[in-house]
């Protein structure tokens, strides 16, 4: 077999399980693979009537919409670039992605966006609106500029190539302005097969996808592997993560795991203590991933759900997966480690490319069919990630004795303290092993002694008096005495990114400039 597009590898799930159950809207319709797939092909179809051509970008912003996952796998049918964005964009941002992205056309549902309309207009981009209809079968897609009667026989003649630009992302700029990252269908078809290989996803798996399709968790391990494996996902009726029905979702479509960021699964936790549910379902596996896990919290939810917890890391430029705990037939899973590479090359370097032993930190690197082959115009970005013939990722770690990694943490987010280099993902998870402590984030804040000190945000666990004479009464017992804070905020929330993902970057800038008496400082080069 040549290399693998994600478009074939769906159309062959298709033809053989056309009957299964690909999607749900949740509480409303099912779709089962045969159907996407035509769905799919009449979109395309719609999308050539409309002018999108092969390597053009095609910008989308909705909630986890079926119209999304339609319209979205349809413009790469086309041969053209999917550009997913966020729908709570504000229009200056829109307008940032639109332009950097390149983009020809907009969809969004029928409702629109206005914030997302006014910058596509200033730009000049024209917008349709993609409609389901599914009220009485066959279902039929709709795009608001062309005539559903278009011929559809157009689509068959496209060939689609593994090296086909299918999807534009921009990574989250943890120190700096975002990167775009182009990701080839042979980037896209790699990670999902790595996906479904160490998670040994089959037709018998089912998951609800809680995550926004906007980013490489939910749409590539959430929704793409699933489909490739021939499994089934179910979207939240509200269109987004909702604790009060994500349990009901999960026994209603029979899942078998489900994937989130450590926010989520701490949310859930907390519902767990407050509002127990009548019964859970029987899950092969819970996965994390696009943050660090503390091993206490990962203990917390094996007992709360009775599965096993798989922790992972992942990236944009990797097209999601690079490294996961396997399942328990394949080995052990580790609290605190991100498991071992999964079907690329994975090496820990020094400065000057030298590969280190196991057990010695340096930058974790990677090569492999699911990496991108660089930033989109950004020669800068592109020297200093792809050096010594490797992708190098940003995040300082180590492999131990079995070939597990265990990272340290952001190169730029370590915190030197006179000279001492502090994870804070290590002071985070001895915090969070207080038992009245729900999140914590530790981050460096310039100091005029030691060059950085480290503080620390806190959300107490709900009914806990928890105060900061408490946790750094903790943070004293449990740590060397340089890597105890020197000042905690106690608060009820976090300034998090739109995928649930907290940077330390923001939540330090949100509480220096809540101390009126301190100049804040300027984060990221």
């Amino acid at each position: 077999m040549g290399s693998p597009t994600l478009t074939a590898l769906l159309k062959k799930t298709a033809t053989a399980f056309p009957n299964l159950r690909a999607l749900s809207a949740s509480g409303k319709f099912d779709l089962t693979h045969a159907q996407l797939q035509e769905l799919i092909d009449q979109a395309a179809s719609l999308l050539l009537a409309a002018g999108v051509r092969p390597g053009n970008v095609v910008a989308l912003t909705f909630p986890n919409a079926v119209e999304f996952v339609i319209m979205f796998l349809a413009v790469i049918r086309c041969r053209a670039t999917a550009a997913p964005l966020n729908a709570a964009y504000t229009a200056e941002e829109f307008e940032f992605y639109l332009s950097d992205s390149e983009s020809k056309f907009l969809i969004t549902p029928e409702e629109g966006n206005r914030s997302a309309q006014a910058a596509a207009s200033k730009l000049n981009i024209p917008r349709a609106a993609a409609t389901l209809q599914s009220g009485t079968e066959p279902f039929i897609i709709t795009l608001s500029v062309t005539d559903t009667e278009s011929k559809y026989e157009s689509v068959a003649e496209i060939v689609n190539d593994p090296s086909d630009v299918a999807l534009f992302l921009h990574t989250s700029g943890t120190t700096s302005r975002p990167k775009g990252v182009p990701l080839t269908q042979l980037n896209l078809a790699s990670s999902v097969l790595n996906i479904k290989s160490v998670y040994k996803l089959t037709e018998s798996d089912s998951t609800v996808v809680v995550l926004p399709l906007f980013h490489v968790h939910g749409l590539i391990a959430g929704l793409l592997s699933s489909f490739a494996a021939g499994a089934a996902v179910t979207l939240p009726a509200a269109g987004r993560f909702s604790a009060s029905t994500f349990w009901e979702d999960m026994r209603e479509y029979n899942a078998t795991w489900y994937t989130a960021v450590p926010t989520i699964h701490q949310i859930l936790l907390e519902r767990h203590v407050s509002k127990p549910e009548p019964r859970y379902p029987k899950l092969r596996f819970i996965r994390s991933c696009s943050a660090s896990l503390a091993p206490s919290i990962l203990t917390r939810l094996e007992e709360a759900f009775g599965a096993p917890v798989l922790e992972a890391y992942a990236m944009t430029e990797a097209a999601h997966l690079m490294a996961s705990n396997p399942l328990p037939e394949n080995g052990p899973h580790k609290a605190g480690s991100v498991g071992r590479p999964v079907g690329q090359e994975m090496a820990v370097l020094d400065v000057n490319g030298v590969v280190q032993p196991a057990g010695v930190s340096g930058e974790v690197c990677l090569r492999g069919p699911n990496v991108t082959k660089g930033y989109k115009n950004n020669p800068d970005a592109n020297i200093a990630a792809f050096q010594f013939g490797w992708f190098h990722t940003g995040d300082l770690g180590f492999f131990d004795s079995d070939g597990y990694l265990h990272l340290v943490g952001r190169i730029k987010e370590l915190i030197n303290r006179g000279g001492e280099k502090i994870s804070p993902i290590e002071v985070d998870a001895v915090i969070l092993s207080h038992p009245d402590i729900a999140q914590s984030v530790a981050f460096g804040v310039p100091d005029d002694k030691y060059g950085e000190e480290i503080y620390c945000a806190v959300i107490p666990r709900e009914g806990s008096g928890v105060d900061e004479a408490e946790v750094l009464r903790f943070c004293k017992k449990n740590l060397a005495g340089f890597k105890v804070p020197k000042k905690v905020f106690v608060t009820d929330s976090l300034p998090k990114t739109a995928t649930g993902k907290i940077q330390r970057r923001i939540v330090a800038e949100h509480f220096l400039a809540q101390i009126s008496n301190a100049e804040e400082p300027k984060f990221g080069a």
